[in-house]
């Protein structure tokens, strides 16, 4: 997905649309002498009165509190993953350093969402209860390392592509667009380190699991073989010597909020 090519889509259809993002950057601008005279917890509320200026709908009619309680499920499942992983007796060697950093930036996405749900007047979804042997499909995923590793991996691309998917419906409101940014910026580090673990390349190919992926985890890479970006084929538009591979190595595609959710429901027990 090509953010600018959202933001001039948005442009034909609202030529105002740029004055009203500008405002909200200029208050979030401010924020640096604001944050000089309240304390840090208090940020959250006073970012919630720019949120109620939302327009409320996204592009596709989902509201910005209904991406963000979506954002919070993902978050609380990759964060409980990894607090429960952590606790068990897996030995993650000299990756448990790592793994705890990712436990706690995931804690810091659950926080933050939490806190700007409340502060526009929502109410934050309730932690779901996970089994993220998902049924049995992955009996050994908090004894077997390589399962739990399987898994992270599956999460942290999920969640890349699924904050990517909600772009659109963001777009009406900087300040979100850009927190949820800065989040999918974290998820798409952890996935490429995750991913450097395992042995594998930092980013997708084609619409390739990688090595050692189970099977049941497919629908995380469905798509990702596109090399259709803004209306061009970007397949035909490179030198020979590049693969389609490798172009599709250089894009990475978002997931509906369907999807997603067909995938995280695996997790979430009934």
């Amino acid at each position: 997905m090509n953010i600018f090519n959202i933001i001039k889509d948005i442009e034909k259809a609202d030529p105002e649309v740029y004055e009203r993002l500008s405002s909200r950057r200029a208050a979030m601008n401010g924020f640096g002498s604001f944050g000089k005279k309240v304390a840090l917890a208090a940020v959250p509320i006073a970012m919630g009165s720019m949120f109620k200026k939302a327009y409320g709908q996204g592009s596709t009619g989902t509201s910005v509190l209904e991406v963000l309680n979506y954002a919070l499920t993902l978050e609380y499942l990759e964060y409980e993953f990894y607090k429960q992983g952590l606790d068990s007796n897996l030995n993650f060697g000299e990756n448990r350093d790592f793994f705890e950093d990712v436990r706690d930036n995931e804690l810091a996405h659950v926080n933050f969402l939490t806190s700007a749900i409340r502060s526009s007047n929502g109410t934050p979804v309730s932690k779901p209860n996970f089994d993220f042997s998902a049924g049995g499909a992955f009996a050994d995923w908090n004894s077997n390392l390589q399962t739990f590793l399987a898994l992270s991996q599956a999460f942290e691309d999920t969640g890349v592509r699924a904050y990517k998917g909600q772009a659109a419906n963001l777009v009406s409101n900087s300040a979100i667009l850009t927190a949820a940014l800065q989040i999918h910026s974290v998820e798409a580090r952890h996935a490429a380190i995750v991913r450097r673990i395992r042995g594998l390349k930092g980013w997708i190919t084609n619409d390739e699991r990688g090595a050692g992926m189970p099977a049941a985890t497919q629908p995380v890479y469905d798509g990702e073989a596109q090399t259709m970006q803004g209306g061009v084929d970007v397949a035909t538009i490179v030198p020979s010597s590049v693969t389609t591979a490798q172009v599709t190595q250089s894009f990475d595609e978002p997931l509906d909020m369907a999807t997603v959710n067909s995938i995280a429901s695996l997790f979430i027990m009934k």
